[in-house]
């Protein structure tokens, strides 16, 4: 193996890749883009604040209880409808998700209810049954405040009680969460898209064929490209920290672990890349094919969302995708800095990429059939 060979195909590499404006400025601004926009969208979801709209029919010393309880939980703001208003016209008027009516009567049930145990009275809760996100949310807090309040009209006493402690030492949030998957998601497209669109036009111009003729050989080819590829990898994965921690103040850990995914990740979509450019005939119907792959990982993987999100059986079929693991083992060994698990995902991270990279390299001729 020469290593002088392998050098000068990596500056050549290089220096074609730099004199491509276009090329640079899509390989920094993409995913810049990318952790902009879902940060600014998500940058409020940790602390998330819910709106409900009440009418209080009742106007009693027991329903201005209630609300006061209701005002007093942090996450929920209220808000006031007049009690003149038809509930069902100013719903549909304003556009509300969900609206909860006092009915009259509220507070002399309450006060019945000491004599007669099977005196009770129902609030109504009108809600969109398309937005199931925040609805169920707001419905749950209803449904506990009214065990709260129950349970202070009984005169009941809190024996069991339950503390919510963190699994994470730092605060955890949306953010941290996405930044390893977009650099997982970065790399795959930088891999694939590239050993695709790489052997096809070199395949269509002949130049697969004319290297036959020249000192270097398959082996050091290949492995002059893929230095390219981690160089790449890497320079997507050091934009995307930095604005992980200049814009949004992420806290990111260097380690072997994250080091070692990077490389096997690079290695694992190379692979799929010469796998798939190999049976990619036209340079055209490069960018098909790859997308055909990324795209569906790109979403079942875990990438922008949690896999908990997702019905039972797309998130058994997640555990099938590589970039699953990758996204896991970089939150693990960046983020969590949980390394039983960053070791469990970045071995199979490892064994998917020497299966497919090595497939790659088998199927990779530069012989015609």
């Amino acid at each position: 193996m020469n290593l002088r060979i392998i050098g000068v195909d990596f500056v050549v590499s290089f220096k074609g890749w730099i004199r491509s404006k276009g090329t640079i400025f899509w390989s920094i601004f993409f995913p810049v883009l990318l952790i902009l926009l879902f940060g600014a969208i998500f940058s409020g979801s940790d602390s998330p604040s819910y709106t409900l709209q009440i009418q209080d029919l009742d106007d009693s010393q027991s329903s201005q209880m209630y609300l006061d309880m209701l005002k007093n939980i942090s996450i929920l703001k209220i808000e006031m409808i007049n009690a003149s208003e038809n509930i069902t016209d100013y719903i549909q008027k304003n556009d509300l998700k969900g609206a909860m009516v006092i009915p009259k009567g509220f507070g002399d049930t309450i006060a019945l209810s000491h004599i007669d145990k099977d005196a009770s009275v129902n609030l109504s809760f009108y809600f969109d049954p398309s937005d199931q996100g925040s609805t169920s949310v707001v419905r749950s807090i209803i449904g506990s405040s009214l065990q709260e309040f129950n349970l202070a009209l009984s005169k009941g006493s809190h024996t069991i009680g339950m503390d919510s402690v963190s699994t994470i030492t730092s605060n955890f949030k949306y953010i941290d969460f996405f930044i390893p998957g977009m650099i997982g998601f970065t790399i795959m497209q930088l891999c694939i898209y590239g050993s695709i669109e790489r052997n096809t036009k070199y395949r269509k111009d002949g130049i697969l064929r004319k290297l036959l003729t020249t000192p270097i050989t398959r082996t050091e080819w290949l492995l002059s490209k893929m230095l390219f590829t981690m160089f790449l990898s890497l320079f997507s994965t050091l934009i995307a920290c930095l604005i992980g921690i200049l814009v949004w103040g992420v806290v990111i850990h260097v380690n072997l672990w994250m080091i070692t995914i990077i490389f096997a990740t690079s290695f694992l979509f190379s692979g799929i890349g010469m796998i798939i450019g190999r049976f990619v005939k036209e340079e055209e119907t490069a960018d098909t094919a790859a997308g055909a792959i990324s795209f569906p990982m790109m979403f079942l993987a875990g990438t922008f969302f949690p896999l908990q999100q997702m019905p039972m059986f797309l998130q058994e079929f997640a555990k099938v995708l590589p970039l699953y693991y990758v996204n896991e083992g970089l939150r693990n060994a960046m983020i969590s800095l949980d390394f039983d698990k960053a070791a469990y995902n970045g071995i199979i991270v490892i064994v998917f990429a020497l299966v497919f990279f090595i497939a790659g390299v088998l199927l990779t001729k530069w012989k015609e059939d």
